[in-house]
């Protein structure tokens, strides 16, 4: 047992501030006061106590081959079957893939984050692997596969009903790429079953101009009204919202996810973040391909906050900012994600102890901390002292 004391947690679901104590026994929180003691005393006078975080969004695959491509359009770089990305995983070994995994792993350990959502290729073998990978590493993978029987104007529906229900024997979930690459028979029978296996269904959607677009051109409806209309339980991006979009999926209450540096790095544009605050939207984020971005989630945050001022004209929340990466998870209950991203009573301990420099504790974290100024990483049972 032992207590973080007189450090400023932020504490619920609403990140609170309140300069209280966090006493840890069995990996589990046991109290929060100000006057608690119990145990191994760590005093961390004045540092900033906040969740661990979650990268909403990842490719974790694609660390074999950092930074190549770069310049390149979005469907030269991440459209299967024949994108940059996928041709160079389709030639990597498995020892390089596996160990590539874990680098990008214990970066995103190094940074702060205890939970990662990935967009996993490689079908049933492409889920194993990167389940090896993690093995010794604390860090849980939240695993969404697909297969290549999703693709083409005219899949074999029992084919992909099959592959489908195979992955999610041993994955979290499926996740295709995107509308420009899956009819929409195809969308439904994995949203659902996926919800009939209590699983999570995610799609790329609005990553590009482009693609808003074609889609409307080919049916009358745009990429986020197709995901919604599919009730995927997951929508990423939502980088180019056509008309009355946003709408559509604050009514349907999915979970979204942003990812504003890989769009920057694609040209695709910049994510309406403050837009989609202030209609009542919860955006996770992500730090999307690691072929494109360090898996960082300071970096993210730092970045997000500073494009949207630049882009809108307009200053956002950095409390609602920094949600995203912690508490905004907890509307969607996946292996009980909710439990591990809230410093509150009973939860499991799983948090950051960042230095002090400033008196605002969300700006203190988005805009001052690196990786170097976490002091501690609290894991369960485990305390990482950096």
């Amino acid at each position: 047992m032992f207590t973080i004391a007189n450090g400023i947690i932020l504490k619920g679901m609403d990140l609170v501030p309140a300069r209280e104590n966090i006493v840890v026994g069995d990996g589990k929180i046991i109290e929060i006061g100000k006057d608690v003691l119990e145990g191994e005393i760590i005093d961390v006078d004045g540092a900033i106590v906040c969740p661990s975080f979650i990268n909403g969004h990842m490719h974790i695959g694609d660390s074999i081959i950092k930074d190549e491509g770069y310049g390149y359009s979005l469907s030269e770089m991440v459209k299967p079957p024949n994108g940059i990305k996928h041709v160079a995983l389709s030639k990597a070994s498995d020892d390089d893939l596996v160990e590539a995994m874990k680098s990008s792993m214990w970066d995103m350990v190094n940074s702060g984050t205890t939970h990662f959502i990935d967009y996993r290729e490689g079908g049933l073998k492409g889920v194993k692997l990167l389940k090896k990978a993690a093995e010794g590493i604390p860090i849980k993978s939240i695993i969404l596969g697909r297969d290549d029987s999703f693709y083409g104007d005219d899949p074999d529906l029992s084919k992909v009903k099959i592959a489908v229900r195979k992955l999610l024997k041993i994955a979290d979930g499926i996740a295709p790429s995107g509308f420009g690459e899956i009819t929409t028979d195809v969308a439904d029978i994995i949203s659902k079953e996926c919800k009939k296996e209590g699983k999570i269904s995610s799609i790329h959607v609005a990553e590009s101009e482009s693609n808003q677009i074609e889609s409307l051109n080919d049916c009358g409806l745009s990429e986020i009204e197709k995901g919604v209309n599919s009730k995927f339980s997951q929508l990423v991006h939502l980088t180019n919202p056509k008309n009355n979009d946003l709408d559509g999926v604050l009514q349907s209450n999915q979970n979204t996810v942003v990812c504003p540096r890989a769009n920057a790095t694609l040209n695709v544009g910049v994510v309406p973040l403050p837009q989609m605050l202030d209609l009542g939207i919860k955006p996770m984020i992500g730090t999307d391909n690691v072929m494109l971005n360090s898996p960082n989630m300071l970096r993210e945050l730092e970045f997000s906050l500073k494009i949207m001022s630049v882009c809108y004209r307009k200053y956002i929340d950095p409390c609602e900012l920094l949600k995203m990466a912690t508490t905004n998870v907890c509307g969607f209950d996946i292996n009980n994600v909710v439990q591990k991203s809230v410093i509150l009573e009973d939860n499991l301990a799983q948090f950051n102890v960042f230095n002090s420099f400033s008196k605002n504790p969300y700006l203190n974290i988005i805009n001052r901390c690196e990786t170097k100024n976490i002091l501690y990483r609290i894991d369960k049972k485990i305390i990482h002292n950096i």
